[in-house]
């Protein structure tokens, strides 16, 4: 006899019970179950003691299930209705995949596969048809792909550790997506399919929008610069993990390593002459960008660069405009929230940039972190060729500068946005590789353990979609902060801080996740990265620290 802890209630079992036996769900609304702190899929048969919590796309790592599973569906269609069209996954725009069909160029065409698709889809939901998990060991893996031209799979499943790989079965059709599986197509009934040439963005339910699809939001310029990513990594050939491997242990490793880089020292030049070519006007450089852009190298960065072309940047941290911890009013629901733009003194902040604009001396404050409070001054004036450079969570938001004409202010948007694949069906998270960094970061300079940083990554993402999303359309420049062999380098730190988690940990589920996709990538030593890279800036040796 086993017993199972359902809801807190404990119930006693003479023989194995199939997980979704065990919840009334008409609506397919859990799709996914969380067993003594490993996910589970509902068709797992269970024969011992365990507490059991079924999720919904409220729950983070839930919606990594259902999106992989609509990847899975999208798949299935196309298998179904356009077996001979080639096409690839991207994360895109608001929170949203992007798929381009190969060799499809023409809109209306484009608008008949996707409805087409469309239909098809909603017919799987309907028809309610199992996804059936199937074991195969990697010989026979590799003959399926090798049928089934399935290079870019093939590429990768050379670098997988495990013997066997799990494939997932609907019908006639057979696919594997790196991930946990709805158990049926009916779980899969909310998403929707919107053209978005030269393809179609896949819409579908998120945990911070507590399990709706969130509102269309287009980006034309973040837009662009995701197809430039795009571009970028498949003229250096680094659009897949497996192309980077290749990279990573041959002979081009020195010399792949430094294209990135010239990459990163091309588009600083490239700010630093639109910069230079507007002076007259630019009094103002703003930067900013989510947790782990690389913001505090790359502005470091950006002032040398200014200071070639002859001008004299200063640098002034939005983090000296603090108010005094008493000064800061809690929220409404009486928690102080540090991100809040009101925790800056705003006012103070304007004047001081007015009046530096305007050739005066001006106190600039200093906060002392320790005591939480102002502690002393410096005073500065600015010339005609000293732009200031401001960088922070807000530093885009025009209420920290709305006494600055807009003319006088250049805007920079600076985040990692990694164009990479693990195949064409299976897109790398951007987000997961800005988490990577922070838990490396954490853990060699705060000595914190990546379960803290997990801990708190939902709290720092809803500080960005409040204060840092909505203003990256006001920027005059992107810069994408990523570099192609970035986590061939941070995998053996990133290894050793989320292999310490235990399986019984709250934070295990996610740094499991993280770690079986780490284990695909070719490790490069740290002696190739140049002291002035971003990535110095998370895994330590920069030039640039004191």
């Amino acid at each position: 006899m086993f017993t199972l802890n359902v809801k807190g209630e404990k119930k006693p079992f003479h023989q194995p019970v199939r997980l979704h036996s065990l919840i009334d769900d008409p609506e397919h609304r859990y799709f996914i179950a969380l067993v003594n702190n490993r996910l589970r899929e509902l068709h797992y048969l269970i024969d011992y003691d365990a507490d059991v919590e079924f999720l919904d796309n409220t729950n983070q790592e839930a919606v990594f299930v259902y999106e992989a599973s609509l990847r899975f569906l999208v798949s299935k269609a196309f298998f179904t209705c356009f077996p001979e069209l080639s096409f690839k996954f991207n994360y895109s725009i608001s929170r949203s995949i992007f798929c381009h069909i190969d060799g499809v160029e023409d809109t209306g065409r484009l608008r008949d596969i996707t409805a087409t698709l469309m239909k098809e889809m909603k017919r799987l939901v309907e028809a309610d048809v199992t996804i059936e998990r199937r074991e195969l060991d990697k010989k026979k893996a590799a003959a399926f792909y090798e049928e089934h031209l399935y290079h870019d799979k093939l590429d990768i499943l050379q670098y997988r550790p495990e013997d066997v790989v799990h494939f997932y079965a609907c019908g006639d059709y057979m696919n594997y997506m790196y991930s946990l599986m709805a158990p049926s197509t009916g779980y899969l009934k909310d998403f929707d399919l919107k053209i978005y040439s030269p393809g179609f963005l896949i819409r579908y339910p998120r945990s911070e929008e507590h399990g709706r699809i969130p509102l269309f939001e287009d980006a034309p310029i973040y837009g662009r610069t995701l197809r430039n990513a795009n571009r970028w990594s498949e003229r250096i050939d680094a659009n897949t993990l497996a192309k980077v491997n290749r990279h990573a242990a041959g002979a081009s490793m020195v010399e792949f390593v430094h294209v990135n880089e010239a990459k990163h020292n091309q588009m600083i030049a490239e700010i630093g002459h639109l910069v230079l070519s507007d002076i007259e006007n630019v009094r103002l450089i703003a930067i900013a960008g989510p947790s782990s852009s690389g913001k505090t190298t790359f502005s470091t960065r950006l002032r040398i660069e200014l200071l070639t072309l002859g001008l004299k940047p200063i640098m002034i941290s939005l983090d000296d405009y603090y108010l005094n911890r008493e000064d800061i009013l809690p929220n409404e629901e009486g928690v102080i929230d540090l991100e809040h733009i009101n925790t800056l003194d705003i006012a103070l902040f304007n004047q001081n940039m007015l009046d530096l604009i305007d050739g005066k001396a001006v106190d600039i404050p200093h906060f002392n972190f320790m005591t939480k409070a102002r502690d002393g001054h410096r005073t500065i004036r600015i010339t005609d060729n000293s732009p200031i450079i401001i960088e922070g969570i807000h530093a885009l938001n025009d209420s920290l500068t709305e006494l600055i004409p807009k003319h006088q202010k250049f805007k920079i948007f600076i985040s990692p946005q990694l164009q990479m694949n693990m195949d064409h069906h299976n897109p790398l998270s951007i987000t997961d590789v800005r988490m990577l960094r922070r838990i490396v970061r954490d853990r060699k300079f705060r000595n914190s353990p990546a379960t803290k940083t997990i801990g708190m990554w939902p709290s720092v993402r809803r500080g960005e979609f409040k204060w840092i999303y909505p203003h990256q359309e006001d920027a005059d420049y992107i810069f994408n902060s990523a570099l192609a062999y970035e986590l061939c380098v941070m995998k053996k730190y990133a290894l050793d801080t989320l292999m310490e988690i235990p399986r019984d940990h709250e934070h295990f589920i996610t740094a499991n996740r993280l770690i079986k996709f780490l284990k695909h990538i070719v490790d490069i030593e740290d002696h190739i990265v140049p002291c002035n890279s971003l990535l110095r800036e998370f895994i330590g040796g920069s030039c640039f620290e004191v």
